[in-house]
């Protein structure tokens, strides 16, 4: 039995146009999940919704797609690498891509490994390197049927997510920057109410005095380009990629979890035709996406809440700095409990369900090569 071929130009056209239909219905619940998320001491939010009417009330509609331009602009080769990756190592882990594949997998796992020796020390990184492409090789050579089974399906996922990071990091290290920032300026005591309270306080001063200093004007909004240009004179390229490490541990397992729990429910609406695989029909993709999208979003909740706590740069009066991933998970056991490990995970779902059944759905239609043929 033979499946449709979709050229890899058209993949990459189809995750970026989903990319960016989505992120444009999604991002403002996105806001409030990273808002929600860095709540410490001070509620400034009770849930989602009084995050968004607050949110509206003090900066308008607009101010709930602060962060919206660094999305739009970097969920185009995000989703593409994504949804590409998953499909060209589905095809490689195949009976297909088997013979090629293997002593690519072999070249590099041995490459890893040389480079690692080199090291004066090898530390957790180049271990969980290696691990991860020993296991990768050893099932890559029990991939031997034409049909995909589930260990090479969730396998797949996993090189779909490593490969993302590349651009996934600095995209949410400057989304949350921007989207917090709205958070940070309400917890400040508003300088019309500073004033007053010391008018108060002071009681009724003398016509002869003169009036106090004006109070100073809040700080301005950060920008994506202000902030890129000082991490990279500050800290340099690693700046950017502060919390890579938590990023990898939040999507790897998220696409081992998403892409195989989509390919099994889509393939419930694909059917044969002459001895071909049809695509499933757009309700189903769309269905399916948001399925499989809702159930792996709120899985990996907590791994989410660590990353964004590590990469947000300003904290609010009385909140933790944190030194990495596991002072991180220890300080939130400790201060906040359980709970605070799933905060946002209404959000996050909300937000990923449509965006992955819209990603499914453009995907499948064929949009990549509607725009292909028009080209040629």
């Amino acid at each position: 039995m033979a499946e449709m071929k979709v050229s890899l130009p058209a993949k990459l056209i189809n995750g970026g146009v989903a990319g960016l239909v989505g992120v444009t219905c999604v991002f403002p619940i996105d806001l409030a999940k990273t808002r929600l998320q860095n709540q410490q001491g001070v509620q400034v939010y009770k849930g989602m919704l009084d995050c968004l009417a607050k949110t509206v009330r003090s900066e308008g509609y607009f101010g709930c797609y602060r962060g919206a331009a660094v999305n739009l602009t970097l969920v185009t080769p995000e989703k593409a690498i994504k949804l590409a990756a998953n499909d060209v190592f589905r095809q490689k882990l195949s009976k297909d891509g088997y013979t090629d594949f293997c002593p690519l997998m072999m070249h590099h796992f041995f490459s890893l490994y040389g480079h690692s020796r080199a090291l004066k020390h090898i530390d957790l990184k180049y271990c969980l390197w290696l691990s991860f492409n020993a296991l990768y090789l050893f099932l890559t050579l029990r991939c031997v049927s034409r049909h995909l089974p589930l260990w090479g399906e969730v396998l797949a996922g996993c090189g779909a997510g490593t490969c993302q990071v590349v651009v996934t990091t600095p995209m949410e290290m400057l989304k949350i920057q921007l989207q917090d920032a709205g958070r940070l300026a309400a917890q400040r005591p508003r300088p019309q109410a500073a004033a007053a309270a010391a008018a108060a306080a002071s009681g009724p001063a003398p016509s002869l005095v003169a009036p106090p200093p004006a109070q100073p004007s809040p700080p301005p909004r950060p920008s994506a380009t202000g902030i890129t240009v000082e991490l990279l004179k500050t800290r340099g390229l690693a700046g950017l990629y502060r919390g890579a490490g938590a990023t990898l541990m939040r999507d790897v397992p998220f696409s081992m979890i998403y892409f195989p729990l989509f390919a099994n429910l889509n393939a419930l609406g694909q059917e044969i035709v002459d001895n071909v695989q049809t695509r499933a029909p757009f309700w189903h993709s769309f269905v399916a996406g948001c399925t499989a999208g809702s159930v792996a979003a709120v899985a990996v909740t907590p791994l989410d809440v660590i990353k964004t706590r590590l990469q947000t740069l300003q904290k609010g009066e009385g909140e933790d700095t944190y030194r990495g991933i596991i002072d991180c998970t220890r300080r939130i056991m400790r201060r906040e409990g359980p709970a605070a490990f799933l905060k946002g995970a209404t959000c996050r779902a909300l937000v990923i369900a449509p965006l992955f059944g819209i990603a499914q759905g453009v995907y499948f239609l064929g949009v990549g090569e509607a725009v292909l043929g028009l080209l040629e």
